[in-house]
């Protein structure tokens, strides 16, 4: 982290602007900040509350059209950001949130181009037929959050492999956003979207969609849901490495939002039809739990121990 003089008034209440906006709209991401010092806990909060407004724009009602336009005016401020033509006084309390950020930590902006580029496929409304197509996808919109959180984070001088470290934060973020494609099915349909790739959905026989509740009697939802748990699973497995190349109160961030994902993914493994029934949630004790086991370096250890395995 380069050291920067504290922020003047107007940034402080752009950042609060953020972190209010984090705390409202992601209760699980704004579980885990609250591990990291003031400093990189408003910086994560102003990347969130940028990706909030690219995710917002593509999750309206507006007409395609429109919703392109307001995805190039939002890169357009990107490009603002970019070449530090952000005011601590401009009106838009976002941009100056993510400007200061931009000053202070090396984060790859480039990672926000990737998130609107993926936001716009859902604009236009595509289906995957593959995993590797859909793997494109999350890394757009999940494995970018990662980097982009890698960069607030930084590494600890001196670990093995840190030149690694953007790979795993990449793939932590698939794993998470395959665990949110899971729960959340029966919301994404009733949005007219579907993200499991199509040649899987037959596979299963759940050519017309996965979001039937009850699901054809022909057909082996449980299946699909165990084939992509298994998969979010590997990926969460190699996704974890990132974990002791991080500073402590990095790492137990990192070790809570994953966590809590992690135990989702137990939830909806353990009863597959769940997430048709309803939108699956971690009680606040568990979440209280993963908190404490990665402020403790529980997750961390574990994955340094399979490194050397």
């Amino acid at each position: 982290m380069t050291k920067s003089p504290a922020a003047p008034a107007p940034v402080l209440a752009a950042y609060q602007y953020c972190e209010a906006v984090t705390g409202h709209q992601a209760k699980n991401f704004a579980y885990g900040i609250r591990l990291l010092t003031v400093p990189r806990r408003r910086a994560l909060s102003a990347l969130y509350a940028f990706s909030r407004r690219v995710d917002d724009i593509g999750d309206g009602t507006l007409p395609a059209a429109e919703k392109e336009e307001r995805l190039g005016a939002t890169r357009e401020l990107l490009e603002r950001v970019r070449t530090d033509r952000v005011a601590e006084d401009d009106t838009d309390p976002v941009a100056v949130a993510l400007a200061d950020t931009a000053r202070r930590y090396p984060v790859p902006l480039e990672a926000l181009d990737e998130l609107i580029d993926g936001v716009l496929m859902d604009v236009h409304g595509r289906r995957y037929e593959t995993w590797d197509e859909l793997r494109t996808y999350c890394r757009c919109v999940a494995g970018a959050v990662g980097r982009l959180s890698l960069g607030v984070f930084g590494t600890v001088p001196g670990v093995r492999d840190a030149d690694r470290a953007p790979e795993y934060a990449d793939t932590l973020g698939l794993a998470l956003q395959l665990t949110n494609i899971l729960r959340d099915i029966r919301e994404d349909a009733g949005n007219g979207r579907s993200y499991l790739p199509d040649e899987e959905l037959r596979k299963f026989g759940l050519a017309e969609g996965a979001h039937h509740d009850p699901p054809r009697e022909d057909a082996d939802f449980g299946g699909l849901v165990r084939f992509q748990v298994r998969r979010a699973r590997e990926l969460f497995a190699d996704g974890f490495r990132l974990l002791p190349m991080l500073d402590r109160r990095s790492g137990a961030c990192v070790a809570a939002m994953a966590g809590i994902y992690h135990r989702l993914l137990d939830r909806i493994a353990a009863d597959p039809h769940a997430v048709l029934r309803g939108r699956v949630a971690l009680p606040t004790a568990q979440k209280a739990l993963v908190a404490v086991r990665g402020l403790a370096g529980l997750d961390a250890r574990r994955a340094a121990l399979r490194e050397r395995g």
